[in-house]
């Protein structure tokens, strides 16, 4: 994936979080979602690709921009499937918490997941664990298996996963093995990101979002990582969806290059608040604001982090200002 597309990417990222900020703490989860959607929206046709939505708002007769089957770029560029999410954490934002993100994921044709809009189980690991562990396994052996590869002791791991009344039981299953318990009130990219950065989390468990897991393996890839996910389709109608979207046996055990492909992918994302990974966006005087970006590549493993000064003329102010 060429470099300028990268850049491209993250000036529609950068949009979309300068305009979902504004809405942090609001209390209005609906509204800073569609202002992050328009501002991707207005911008990706420019971007010199050929490229499909694979992973959007929602089907064509469910959102009306960013649907799955979208074509957007200006179609004079390499064809490539993108995965989008305006705002990953629209209660985080409404509620004025950490963590919230705008993010894209980008890969040639055809390798990125048709993930339907449901339930997915995960394990995501980082570099140390890679290839090394289980979706399979009850997940005392994986925390055996990854303590004695890790040469750490269970008391002094620590495991990520949201904190969600379906998680109730894995949760008590972590409690009793030993090991610390992170747990996220939101952010289920960021929380599968985590584990592959080697700093305080060694392995995010749990079901999240079959979108939003795919967005996450993208990220693990470039960070040489590893994400494990089963779609849990509930009911028959979700299990057919999931066949209409090409997935022939909905319940098989999905590793990266059923996610995310071969090749290589690029990951790019905005931070709209604060959090470990990456900086909110921050509005300062004289129509001023910074952003705090990152864009990953799988194919050298490239991190670069991007921090932007934006100067807004005092009519495009006025105008989001009375939008507020």
């Amino acid at each position: 994936m060429e470099r300028h597309i990268a850049l491209e990417l993250v000036r529609i990222t950068e949009a979309a979080a300068l305009e979902a900020a504004r809405w942090t703490g609001r209390g209005d989860k609906n509204s800073a979602d569609e202002a992050a959607t328009l501002a991707i929206r207005s911008k990706f046709n420019s971007v010199a690709i050929d490229g499909t939505v694979v992973i959007g708002e929602g089907e064509m007769d469910e959102a009306p921009m960013l649907y799955i089957g979208e074509k957007i770029g200006n179609r004079r560029g390499p064809r490539v499937d993108i995965a989008v999410d305006p705002l990953e954490g629209t209660e985080t934002v409404a509620n004025g918490l950490n963590n919230a993100i705008s993010v894209i994921a980008a890969a040639p044709q055809g390798s990125l997941l048709h993930a339907p809009d449901i339930y997915m189980e995960k394990l995501a690991v980082g570099p140390a664990l890679a290839g090394q562990l289980s979706l399979d396994d009850p997940i005392e052996t994986t925390l055996a298996k990854a303590s004695a590869i890790l040469d750490k002791p269970l008391a002094d791991m620590t495991v990520s996963i949201l904190d969600r009344e379906r998680h109730a039981a894995l949760i008590d299953a972590l409690r009793k093995s030993g090991v610390r318990i992170k747990l996220l009130s939101h952010g289920d990219v960021m929380g599968a990101i985590e584990a592959a950065m080697e700093k305080d989390v060694d392995m995010y468990v749990g079901s999240g979002g079959a979108p939003e897991g795919v967005l996450a393996a993208a990220a693990l890839k470039c960070l040489g990582g590893e994400m494990q996910g089963r779609l849990l389709p509930n009911g028959l109608e979700e299990y057919n969806r999931c066949i209409r979207m090409g997935l022939a046996k909905p319940d098989q055990l999905l590793r990266m290059e059923d996610m995310i492909g071969h090749d290589n992918v690029l990951f790019v994302a905005t931070g709209v608040t604060s959090g470990d990974f990456l900086h909110g966006v921050r509005y300062l005087p004289k129509h001023k604001a910074e952003t705090h970006s990152v864009i990953m590549h799988s194919e050298n493993r490239t991190i670069s982090y991007i921090e932007t000064t934006h100067h807004f003329t005092e009519q495009l102010n006025s105008v989001r200002g009375a939008a507020i």
